[in-house]
């Protein structure tokens, strides 16, 4: 039950992310997460380190999108400053959005990768997928409200993880 929680990859953050493995290993496309993925839930736009590490993905070829349960405004204040495609109230872990990306693009479940800073939403929603997920850190300490819910029933997947010897806040891996 709860392999469907445990992520392909676990990195620090967006930035410590192999992306010329992911590159090798086939990932054609990359669908960010938003709030406390790539940016604090209180920034409203993106960092210039931000884009520079989008145009970099980029011009190594990937296609990047963000999916986020955030609302349309805050959404597209990223995808306009990061010029990527987007989605909105995706309902994460609903495959909906999911399916329309591979549909749109063209691309099937091994070609794309997930990353997300919650097991409930990123991770469950893209091993469902069959997608390579790839869980980090939170990046900021302020969350949305469902968020606090879902951080609740993580740290108890978490304890359950470590009891089970399969994963471990803090021991990175690819």
């Amino acid at each position: 039950m709860f392999s469907k929680f445990l992520p392909d990859i676990y990195q620090k953050s967006i930035y410590k992310i192999n992306y010329e493995k992911l590159k090798s290993c086939g990932i054609k496309c990359l669908i960010f997460d938003l709030d406390n993925t790539i940016t604090p839930v209180t920034l409203n736009k993106p960092t210039k380190r931000l884009k520079d590490l989008f145009n970099r993905l980029k011009l190594m070829g990937f296609k990047c999108l963000i999916l986020s349960n955030s609302g349309k405004k805050r959404v597209e204040q990223f995808k306009n400053g990061l010029c990527v495609d987007s989605g909105f109230s995706c309902k994460k872990p609903s495959n909906k959005k999911y399916i329309k990306v591979m549909n749109n693009y063209n691309y099937m479940p091994d070609e794309i990768a997930m990353v997300g800073d919650q097991l409930l939403t990123d991770i469950y929603g893209a091993n469902r997928m069959g997608f390579t997920s790839i869980l980090v850190n939170q990046i900021g300490k302020k969350d949305l409200v469902i968020s606090l819910f879902n951080r609740f029933i993580e740290k108890i997947i978490f304890r359950t993880f470590r009891k089970r010897d399969l994963f471990t806040r803090g021991k990175y891996y690819d």
